[in-house]
C-alpha cells in the first residue's frame, strides 16, 4: 500500500505540472502584447507663389480611422504668423475654404489635427493647401501645394506652337495628367510682349481646317510678361468631362490670338492629339 500511495504521489504531482505549465501558457497568449500598426502618412511639396524663395512640405499623417494630422513646415518666409487653408480645386482654378488650418508660426510650423477629412479622403480630394502672407494681406499666397487627385503624375505630352506670319511669336503646350484623371495645361510662349495679354482657345479639327474649327475649350489668356497660361482643364466648353486620356486621342488644335480672339488675329497655333 506504500508503494501503490507514493505511486499515487508522484502521478499526482506530474499532472499538477503539466496542468500549471498549460494554464501558464494559455495566460501568457490572452495577454500578449498586440501587434503595431504601421502609420501611414504622405508629403507634399510647397511651391513658391508670389514672393520668391519660398519652399517647405505639407505631411499628411493618419492618427486614427477618423483623425488626421496635417503638418506644414515653411521655409525662406518673413517672421510672423501666416494663415493656412486646405481650400476645394487645384491651385489653378482656386476654391473655397474647407478647413481653416492652424497658421504658420514663426517657427516656420504649423500643425493641426482634425475629423473633418480623414487620412483616406484626403489622400484623394480635390483640393490644395495655401499658404497667405498674413490676415491683413490674404491676397499674397506665399506658397501652395496641389494635394490628393491633384497631384501631378509623371505622365505629360508636349506640343509645339509655330509662329503664324511676321509676328513672332512662338511656343508649347504642356499637358499634365493628374492622379484623378483631370489635366493641368500650361502654355508657354516665346516673344511675347510684356504688358500684353495674348487670349487662347482649343479648337475642333486641325490647324489645315478651311476656316478654323469651332472653340471647344476657352483657355485662360497668356500674360505676356511672363509668356504663361495655366489651366486646369475638367470639362469642355459644353459641359463635357473630358480627361487627360481624353485628349491624347483628341481631334485638336491650339490658337494664340494677338488681342482678339478671331481668324485674322491668330498668331502662332499648334496641332494636338490624334492630330
Amino acid at each position: 500500500m506504500t508503494k501503490i500511495g507514493k505511486l499515487i504521489s508522484v502521478l499526482t504531482m506530474f499532472v499538477s505540472v503539466i496542468v500549471l505549465v498549460v494554464v501558464g501558457g494559455c495566460q501568457k497568449d490572452e495577454v500578449a502584447d498586440p501587434v503595431p500598426v504601421a502609420t501611414r502618412t504622405t508629403t507634399y511639396n510647397l511651391v513658391v507663389k508670389d514672393i520668391l524663395g519660398i519652399s517647405g512640405k505639407v505631411k499628411f499623417t493618419e492618427t486614427s480611422s477618423t483623425v488626421a494630422t496635417i503638418d506644414i513646415v515653411l521655409t525662406g518666409a518673413a517672421a510672423g504668423v501666416h494663415p493656412a487653408e486646405l481650400c476645394m480645386n487645384s491651385s489653378v482654378e482656386g476654391g473655397t475654404v474647407v478647413i481653416a488650418l492652424n497658421p504658420v508660426d514663426a517657427g516656420g510650423n504649423s500643425t493641426t489635427v482634425t475629423t473633418v477629412k480623414t487620412f483616406d479622403q484626403l489622400i484623394v480630394f480635390d483640393g490644395f493647401i495655401q499658404i497667405l502672407k498674413s490676415t491683413s494681406e490674404p491676397n499674397i499666397i506665399l506658397a501652395q501645394a496641389d494635394i490628393g487627385g491633384n497631384l501631378i503624375t509623371a505622365t505629360n505630352k508636349s506640343y509645339s506652337l509655330d509662329t503664324i506670319g511676321v509676328f513672332g511669336v512662338s511656343g508649347t503646350a504642356l499637358f499634365e495628367k493628374r492622379l484623378n484623371g483631370n489635366t493641368l495645361m500650361t502654355i508657354t510662349l516665346i516673344g511675347a510682349i510684356a504688358g500684353e495679354i495674348y487670349p487662347a482657345t482649343i479648337n475642333l479639327g486641325s490647324i489645315e481646317t478651311v476656316g478654323g474649327g469651332p472653340v471647344i475649350k476657352s483657355l485662360s489668356n497668356v500674360d505676356g510678361t511672363n509668356g504663361k497660361s495655366f489651366n486646369n482643364i475638367r470639362k469642355l466648353d459644353s459641359g463635357l468631362d473630358i480627361t487627360y486620356d481624353n485628349w491624347m486621342v483628341y481631334d485638336g488644335y491650339i490658337n494664340i490670338y494677338q488681342g482678339t480672339i478671331g481668324l485674322d488675329h491668330i498668331i502662332c497655333h499648334g496641332n494636338i492629339g490624334s492630330n
